[in-house]
């Protein structure tokens, strides 16, 4: 049996409530606000489908989309060469990866850092991030916001339905009973995904998904520590949200390269 990750058709549309062309809109803003210069270079980290790559290739940016799962990367390509764009695709580790040249832009979205289960493969994880960084370039990290696991108002839904190109889906990613381990912080998610198209017989896909949960002040501490990068800004969503704003709703943090003490 294969799981959510090992279907990217599949996660894509799970994940395409997400509105990922006013995103690059606002990460692209981001790089003028933050570096001063526009972004012509970029790389998304823990890409999936590659989503933001491909449409940052859609607006003439030269774009690398990395990730591990070979599924992932294949259907990536795919897409990419079917919609006309040039993308290049690389499997590698997040923590772990060194393609010999720097990005104006680099963005890890949809809080791929909860694969991230240690603290030693988080700093790891923001050091390949740091190297890969051009100067004035920018890091733009996203992840969940804390509030979703440690208070009973979480600020984001773990069940919902798509709908698209005649194909329909609920999706469930989490149960009621996946508890947090207080201990490690991580709990295995666990995901039902039913998918609806025409008149055939629903597929039905089920996973559990171990999700490591990092607050605020974990990455603040991973920034410390890795020593090579810094903080830029924070949101609580891709616009003018804070972070600690009543609406916020993710934690996004924009980073640079540190300069050296």
């Amino acid at each position: 049996m294969t799981g959510i990750y090992d279907d990217p058709w599949a996660y894509e549309l799970a994940c395409s409530f997400r509105d990922v062309p006013a995103e690059v809109d606002v990460l692209l803003s981001w790089c003028a606000e933050h570096s001063g210069t526009p972004a012509g270079t970029a790389l998304e980290l823990a890409a999936g489908p590659a989503e933001h790559a491909r449409e940052l290739a859609r607006r003439g940016i030269r774009a690398t989309a990395l990730d591990l799962n070979p599924a992932m990367c294949a259907y990536a390509a795919e897409q990419a060469k079917l919609a006309g764009l040039e993308i290049e695709v690389v499997r590698a580790d997040m923590t772990a990866f060194d393609l010999g040249r720097r990005f104006d832009l680099v963005v890890t979205m949809l809080d791929s850092t909860s694969h991230l289960m240690t603290l030693d493969a988080f700093t790891a994880h923001l050091g390949r991030a740091a190297a890969h960084l051009a100067d004035g370039g920018l890091y733009v990290v996203e992840m969940s916001h804390p509030k979703d696991r440690l208070t009973d108002e979480p600020s984001v839904g773990t069940a919902w339905t798509v709908d698209r190109d005649g194909v329909h889906a609920t999706v469930r990613w989490g149960e009621p009973s996946d508890r947090l381990d207080p201990v490690t912080q991580v709990a295995d998610d666990h995901v039902t995904m039913t998918i609806a198209e025409g008149g055939r017989t629903p597929r039905v896909i089920r996973d559990v998904v171990p999700y490591r949960f990092w607050t605020a002040t974990e990455l603040s501490a991973a920034i410390r520590l890795s020593g090579t990068l810094e903080v830029v800004a924070q949101y609580g969503d891709f616009g003018e949200v804070g972070l600690t704003d009543p609406e916020a709703w993710r934690m996004i943090t924009v980073l640079r390269r540190a300069e050296p003490s």
